[in-house]
């Protein structure tokens, strides 16, 4: 129904945003990537997905074309449903989570919240061969990119398992410089940073 809206971010919160557009406030369901690139105040523009039920209307919204498309690809899956493909979007980018399913990565895929190894293999199952169509470029400069990703997303498993958020988590590994390190001496280096903030 909606391609997509174009307003002001009037509010940001826990799962969705507050577009306002025209003296209406539209509540978006969105991920937590989509949540941390916009900003309160400024002006932009959200793919939508408007999901009808019975009972009510839930508008679901994502600031690339991209995570819209990927949303899709998710919820094309059996058994998976909006906001479990919202989790999943919230924890991987589209481009990290087409190069997992593609590899056939359950260990990595079965991370995000709300997807167990069955539903990990029928993501795989069901989406390999449409993440093959993708633009999932092998050239070094993308392997290097993707061996940098896995690093980061190891090294923010483990501070948040000795109670550092993941926000805190992705903020550390931003400011450290990852050539060649490996996710323990991520870890180590990222500790040190967050003792002393």
């Amino acid at each position: 129904m909606f391609e997509f809206i174009e307003g002001r971010i009037h509010s940001k919160d826990l799962g969705f945003i507050v577009l306002a557009v025209n003296g209406i406030g539209y509540k978006v369901n969105t991920t937590e990537n989509t949540i941390n690139q916009v900003h309160v105040g400024e002006q932009t523009t959200i793919y939508t997905h408007l999901a009808l039920r019975e009972d009510e209307m839930l508008l679901f919204g994502f600031n690339s074309k991209e995570e819209l498309r990927m949303f899709h690809q998710l919820r094309s899956v059996s058994k998976i449903g909006a906001k479990v493909a919202c989790g999943i979007l919230s924890y991987f980018t589209p481009k990290e989570l087409a190069i997992n399913i593609y590899e056939g990565s359950i260990a990595n895929i079965s991370k995000a919240p709300g997807v167990g190894k069955k539903t990990a293999e029928r993501m795989i199952v069901e989406l390999k061969d449409k993440m093959s169509a993708m633009d999932l470029s092998s050239d070094h400069s993308d392997s290097v990119a993707h061996k940098e990703s896995v690093v980061h997303q190891e090294t923010i498993d483990a501070l948040m398992s000795l109670g550092y958020s993941k926000q805190e988590g992705q903020k550390a590994v931003k400011l450290i410089d990852t050539m060649d390190l490996s996710v323990d001496e991520m870890i180590k280096e990222s500790l040190k940073l967050l003792m002393k903030s």
